[in-house]
């Protein structure tokens, strides 16, 4: 068997794989809590109770392929010796906060696909997710400036 050649990390593809865990990994939490534990939403409310079950089901195997996919990226990565850790944390950081950002802004208010809740005061919803997803996604681009910083470093020593 022959050793494997040191290839050198791959930043941008650790990030991107990692970003499609973090938005499986959200997309996972919206849909098993707020579609099917609380029952609050499906992903499209505008049509009968039985499209919306499959548009939770569509979103739900989107989800587990964008899972599968991140997964088998940072794997080829790891067995080529070239994930980049640090940036992988950036990603998946990124990809959650971004999905939740995506799912609030676009899903939630400009398509009006569905709302978090019915019947109530939207604003302390909409605020609570938005946040949410404002923090998860600083959170990454704190972690991403950390990794560029540490690789201009690792550079400059080089």
């Amino acid at each position: 068997m022959h050793p494997m050649p040191h290839d050198i990390s791959d930043p941008a593809r650790s990030r991107w794989g990692a970003a499609l865990i973090g938005i499986a990994i959200m997309a996972g939490v919206d849909e098993i809590i707020f579609h099917q534990v609380l029952g609050w939403h499906h992903f499209y409310d505008l049509s009968t109770p039985a499209v919306g079950l499959l548009s939770d089901g569509l979103l739900h195997s989107a989800e587990l392929i964008a899972l599968v996919a991140g997964f088998f990226m940072l794997l080829d990565l790891r067995r080529r010796n070239a994930l980049a850790a640090a940036w992988v944390w950036a990603g998946f950081f990124i990809g959650m906060g971004g999905f939740q950002l995506f799912d609030g802004i676009i899903d939630h208010k400009v398509l009006r696909l569905h709302q978090i809740r019915y019947g109530v005061n939207l604003l302390p919803y909409d605020v609570a997710w938005n946040l949410t997803g404002l923090v998860l996604l600083l959170v990454g681009i704190v972690l991403l400036g950390r990794a560029r910083s540490t690789a201009a470093t690792n550079l400059s020593v080089d």
